[in-house]
């Protein structure tokens, strides 16, 4: 069977586009990708810090306000001994025990209201739809 040299040539010369733009594609890809991982490890970080800083920010608001508490309680038992110290302390510990509860209850409604990373995410979502649309 013989084969016609013009035909080989261009079969040749669509093969060796085919190559490049797949080369030229794949480094695309790789690019985004490094791009991509470099933000999203950007944003890790900034929440790594601001984590670091809120949960030092609590032991300290923590210390002094059990400080705080203890003197104020001290204070009060003094200072109202003679009607009846242990109705000062049950009143104290309702009081103690209610602002526990709502400081409770607004720090599970915080945690379930911040979705960490949700920029990088939404990003990364973008780039999925472009990449799902450029197959198509």
């Amino acid at each position: 069977m013989a084969t016609d040299p013009v035909i080989l040539g261009a079969a040749a010369a669509d093969l060796g586009r085919f190559s490049a733009s797949s080369k030229h594609f794949a480094r695309l890809l790789l690019t985004i990708g490094e791009n991509r991982l470099e933000l999203l490890m950007a944003a890790v970080q900034e929440e790594r810090e601001l984590l670091l800083r809120a949960v030092l920010l609590a032991f300290g608001v923590a210390a002094f306000g059990l400080l705080a508490g203890m003197t104020f309680t001290a204070a009060l038992v003094l200072l109202l001994r003679a009607y009846s110290p242990v109705a000062v302390l049950l009143t104290l510990a309702f009081l103690y025990g209610a602002a526990g509860f709502c400081l409770y209850r607004r720090f599970v409604g915080r945690l379930h209201d911040e979705q960490p990373l949700a920029a990088s995410l939404d990003q990364l979502r973008k780039d999925r739809a472009g990449l799902e649309n450029l197959f198509q």
